[in-house]
């Protein structure tokens, strides 16, 4: 199955303490690159995360974002800070001997100084294993989205080798033409300078002149490269790698043709290939 390496995915559960939602955004990248957003609370949750997710993804670029809501109608755990009140009544105590006619701070006034209510940490261990189950799910939705895109891909890959070969084929159909017309320039040639030439030097240039613009080799290496395209496509495993060297090459043969071209139409057909490679390499480069 190919799969495209740009996806997106939300997932979210609800539960009694709060709402755990996690979401993954996948993008282009060379190899597997893993970036974790999580609160400080929940950081030990990171290694298991980022196992599960190395465990289904082989390439591209991942952002996580964990968010947990706690439900509002759980009130957080507040302690007062004893020790700070006690150092407060203590310098109340000192102000009011030094007869100034500060009044005494009142119950208020003390919870509102800085640093008097602390929240204590709370053990929301017991989430663990939903949060990871909310994560899996997330990442199944991620794959499923990235194998949708990737049947795209594919077809358009498939499209773009269809019209390759067309264009393979259609320059082996003016290979003959190219050759007589080049013979018969040749003769030409050594006509209007009015030489006597020995006929087999002359069929032995003509061959070498031949063998130097025949573009028959790089268009049996443009369809065996193509076919290879296509089994790579069916194949399960990673294959975007494979499929960026097969650009490569497919892009090399054109070049050669394009420069052994002896004729405007292999020229144009050389020039329609090159637009196609890259076509087809710009969706490759989306593909796992």
């Amino acid at each position: 199955m190919i799969r495209s390496m740009t996806a997106y995915a939300r997932g979210q559960v609800e539960l009694e303490p709060g709402v755990i939602t996690w979401e993954l955004r996948s993008l282009n990248a060379r190899y597997l690159e893993v970036h974790m957003k999580l609160p400080e609370e929940w950081r030990p949750l990171e290694v298991k995360a980022r196992e599960l997710i190395a465990g289904v993804l082989r390439r591209g670029k991942v952002e996580c974002n964990f968010r947990f809501q706690r439900n509002s109608s759980e009130a957080p755990n507040l302690v007062l800070n004893e020790a700070l009140v006690r150092k407060l009544a203590e310098l109340s105590d000192q102000v009011a001997q030094m007869n100034m006619g500060a009044t005494a701070p009142s119950s208020i006034d003390v919870l509102r100084w800085p640093g008097m209510v602390i929240e204590e940490e709370q053990d929301w261990s017991s989430l663990n294993d939903e949060i990871l189950t909310v994560l899996k799910s997330t990442l199944d939705e991620l794959v499923r989205m990235r194998e949708s895109e990737g049947r795209r891909l594919g077809e358009t890959i498939l499209e773009r080798c269809t019209q390759v070969g067309e264009l393979s084929r259609k320059a082996r159909e003016f290979a003959p033409a190219i050759r007589s017309g080049l013979k018969q320039r040749l003769l030409k040639r050594l006509a209007e300078l009015s030489m006597k030439v020995d006929d087999e030097r002359m069929e032995q240039e003509i061959a070498m002149q031949l063998q130097r613009l025949d573009v028959d080799e790089e268009l049996d290496r443009l369809d065996s490269h193509i076919e290879e395209v296509r089994k790579t496509l069916q194949r399960s495993d990673s294959i975007g790698r494979k499929l960026d060297f097969l650009m490569q090459e497919l892009n090399r043969e054109a070049n050669t043709l394009g420069a052994k071209a002896a004729s405007l139409d292999i020229t144009e057909i050389s020039v329609e290939l090159k637009v196609l490679i890259e076509q087809m390499r710009e969706q490759v480069q989306n593909i796992e």
